[in-house]
């Protein structure tokens, strides 16, 4: 366990890695997810929404290129003259024929602007041939995997309707290690049911799992979710703004400053958002993340 609250951010990963700003400009591929065609189950996960965690990327309809450009478009107050991270966010983006997968990731690798791929997916989607092709993008432009794990705990993943059990995590990360590919963990801080202990003990084996990056992720009830239904018959609670905080600091303590932090908390789409309805605040949670750091250095 580390002795300080210093961590390596997303941001300072960026400029060290390409040495300017970079922005990631989250796209949809109109991609499904076998928790919701029927393969597995046609609720999807317990939490998620609609739009398959993607409220924030843009429209299917159109291709990678103009979203790239709509996206661009849609930061350029925040950067200048600078370059992007194509991320596919919504839903399960490694879930479709390996040619398909081939012509949107090249299409967004070909973009003059666009300086390396994140791919955000489960761990029981990346078939020999689909890793075959990350690892072949991965030589012309880094390529980043984002795993939504979640957490370690089978009960719970039961709970969430995860559908994929925890050795397929960690043949994904067998694999894509092997490949020389970047990996990022998706962690939910507040799960039902969980403890202290339980979240730090998945903290503890993400990073013993060789991950590159970890998104600390706050359990958000949205609307329209199986969660929602959950909560408002009041069978689960979510965690006060303090509470919060305080769990961020323990997992900050425990994760190495060669993993990246690419997350601290999360900012569900204001519109859907049910509970808990302090982090719709994003700037006033980090202040208060970057004070009770700081007070511990």
């Amino acid at each position: 366990m580390k002795n300080d609250m210093t961590y390596t951010s997303l941001n300072q990963y960026l400029r060290q890695t390409f040495g300017y700003k970079v922005y990631k400009l989250a796209l949809n591929g109109g991609f499904t997810c076998p928790n919701r065609d029927g393969t597995l189950d046609t609720r999807g996960c317990i939490f998620c929404s609609k739009g398959g965690s993607g409220e924030f990327a843009e429209d299917a309809a159109l291709s990678v290129t103009e979203q790239i450009e709509r996206g661009k478009k849609r930061v350029e107050r925040k950067i200048k003259d600078g370059k992007y991270i194509a991320y596919f966010q919504a839903f399960t983006n490694t879930y479709a024929p390996v040619e398909r997968l081939r012509k949107l990731y090249q299409e967004a690798i070909c973009h003059p602007d666009i300086v390396a791929l994140s791919i955000a997916t489960r761990p029981d989607c990346l078939p020999v041939e689909v890793l075959e092709l990350l690892s072949e993008i991965n030589h012309i432009k880094p390529v980043w995997v984002e795993l939504g794990l979640q957490t370690i705990h089978e009960r719970t993943a039961k709970y969430i309707r995860r559908s994929y059990p925890l050795s397929a995590y960690d043949r994904a990360m067998r694999e894509l290690t092997a490949r020389g590919i970047e990996t990022i963990v998706h962690i939910i801080l507040g799960l039902p049911g969980e403890s202290h202990e339980d979240i730090l003990e998945t903290v503890d084996y993400v990073v013993n799992s060789g991950a590159k990056g970890i998104k600390l992720q706050l359990l958000h009830v949205l609307q329209e979710t199986d969660l929602a239904a959950e909560y408002e018959a009041g069978r689960i609670s979510v965690m006060d703004m303090e509470s919060y905080v305080q769990l961020v600091k323990e997992c900050i303590a425990r994760i190495p400053k060669e993993v990246v932090i690419h997350r601290l908390t999360g900012d569900g789409d204001k519109k859907l958002l049910i509970a808990p309805e302090w982090s719709a605040d994003k700037k006033r949670v980090l202040n208060r993340l970057r004070q009770v750091l700081e007070e511990n250095r």
